[in-house]
């Protein structure tokens, strides 16, 4: 692909907002997926995954669930940008912006806008929507909980996909190397 003909412009999402904006989001799915749960499972008869007695463990399994969703989060923007990019996961790069203690995926070639824009989402409908919905049939604190701190994680992802949404779906993107945010390629 020869991006020579294409104009290019950089977008960037600032961290410190997007973590004030996490918050927002946080307040935002607790209300629409608290409030049903609490109403469908108002008995006190929620259920956790962890029935024990066991304090450690179940100050422990939070920590490791959060701390597990987080690299998952990554890695599943890493496999739906290697299902698009030409070379696959040789294009992916896993890491940390240790300025911001923010962990990222970075895809190292350019994307069509809407391939990237489902990689910018899955892991907020994988790890945030899906858990939290499923919770309103379980009655699963826990799931519930998942849900909606895994939802307001994806404020980033959310807010990148505001930025580009508007964008023409064929144009190409790439990630940007070493901010939150991208390059855009479009048509002169």
């Amino acid at each position: 692909m020869n991006l020579e003909n294409l104009d290019k412009e950089e977008k960037k999402i600032d961290l410190v907002k997007a973590n004030i904006v996490a918050l927002k989001y946080l307040g935002f799915f607790a209300l629409i997926f608290a409030v049903p749960f609490f109403l469908l499972w108002q008995t006190g008869s929620s259920k956790s995954i962890f029935q024990t007695d066991n304090v450690f463990i179940k100050l422990l399994a939070p920590v490791v669930g959060m701390i597990l969703g987080i690299v998952v989060h990554e890695f599943i923007h890493g496999i739906f940008f290697a299902k698009y990019a030409s070379k696959g996961f040789r294009s992916i790069k896993f890491g940390i912006l240790w300025k911001t203690l923010t962990p990222y995926c970075h895809c190292k070639e350019p994307l069509k806008i809407r391939h990237y824009i489902i990689a910018l989402l899955a892991p907020f409908i994988f790890l945030g929507i899906i858990p939290a919905v499923i919770s309103l049939f379980t009655g699963s604190l826990m799931l519930l909980i998942f849900g909606i701190i895994f939802s307001g994680a994806a404020a980033g992802d959310l807010m990148i996909y505001h930025l580009i949404k508007k964008e023409n779906p064929e144009d190409y993107v790439q990630d940007h190397p070493s901010e939150a945010g991208y390059y855009i390629y479009r048509q002169k």
